[in-house]
């Protein structure tokens, strides 16, 4: 990248709404996402926001494309890479005193053939996170801790979502609905993925967890919202189980002992990406 570029881009991300723009999208790479989501998440006027998507787009750090009638912005990331390794490599030199922060933890927290930590989160953990941490609980063999959690306080199990796993086998005894903030305490387990379920969790302004976990974001939509009979809103929490369960078990197929960190994410981003019932951002 040349300096004129580099100049542009950081100039860019200089404007704290920008930034905000960003950052939210990158929390859903490599999926794209709509500007009305954009806004309602970051609270955010329509013109506002498309001044500053226009801004990102124009200095190449942000992509657009048209589904039907909607456009999604995405982040580009060759342009980001490029970004990160001028301010790491020409500004900064490649110092290890520098560099070795960044680098150090892929060393340190390399990935082992079993218990692997994995949190999902959701908006409540009532339906989606909790479907998901039973499934890789029990497709897992063994080889993984499971967690789930919710950004919204006291929530509760949906009893659609209890009697769903039931059917299919699952020990439901000894799942609760839990806080992330569980999770963000001093002495809380060390994740090694950490996995968004739905929209609304995606778009929350979370820290970076220590460790620097792999993440992915496989968004389906609510089935808490199922409206309709009994019958017609159990199809609704069977479908998104079915989904779920199609996601983890390719996931749980990945030989991640020999993997390296880079093709995980990928994998990881493709099922969130190519996976059933992709959600509609």
């Amino acid at each position: 990248m040349d300096q004129s570029s580099a100049s542009h881009a950081f100039s860019t991300l200089g404007h704290p709404g920008r930034l905000g723009v960003f950052r939210l999208l990158m929390r859903f790479t490599p999926q794209g996402v709509r500007p009305t989501e954009i806004a309602e998440a970051l609270g955010l006027k329509q013109n506002t926001l498309s001044h500053h998507l226009a801004e990102l787009t124009r200095c190449g750090l942000v992509g657009v494309t048209r589904r039907g009638r909607s456009l999604l912005y995405s982040v580009n990331l060759t342009m980001t890479e490029d970004l990160i390794g001028y301010l790491a490599l020409d500004l900064g030199r490649a110092r290890p005193d520098l560099m070795s922060p960044l680098l150090g933890f892929q060393k340190e927290r390399s990935m082992r053939d079993k218990n692997f930590h994995v949190l999902f989160i959701c908006s409540g953990n009532s339906a989606r996170s909790i479907f998901a941490e039973a499934l890789l609980r029990d497709l897992g063999d063994g080889k993984f801790k499971v967690f789930s959690a919710g950004v919204r306080p006291n929530s509760q199990l949906n009893p659609f979502a209890l009697e769903v796993l039931k059917r299919n086998g699952h020990d439901v005894s000894g799942l609760r609905s839990k806080h992330l903030s569980e999770f963000q305490r001093a002495g809380s387990p060390v994740m090694d993925f950490v996995f968004t379920v739905c929209d609304t969790a995606a778009a929350e302004e979370c820290p970076p967890w220590p460790g620097q976990p792999i993440t992915g974001h496989w968004g389906l939509p609510d089935p808490v919202k199922a409206t309709g009979t009994d019958a017609e809103k159990a199809l609704v929490f069977a479908q998104t189980y079915g989904a779920l369960r199609r996601r983890i078990a390719a996931f749980v197929e990945l030989p991640l002992g020999s993997l390296d960190k880079l093709a995980i994410q990928t994998h990881v981003d493709e099922i969130g990406v190519d996976g059933p019932a992709r959600s509609k951002l």
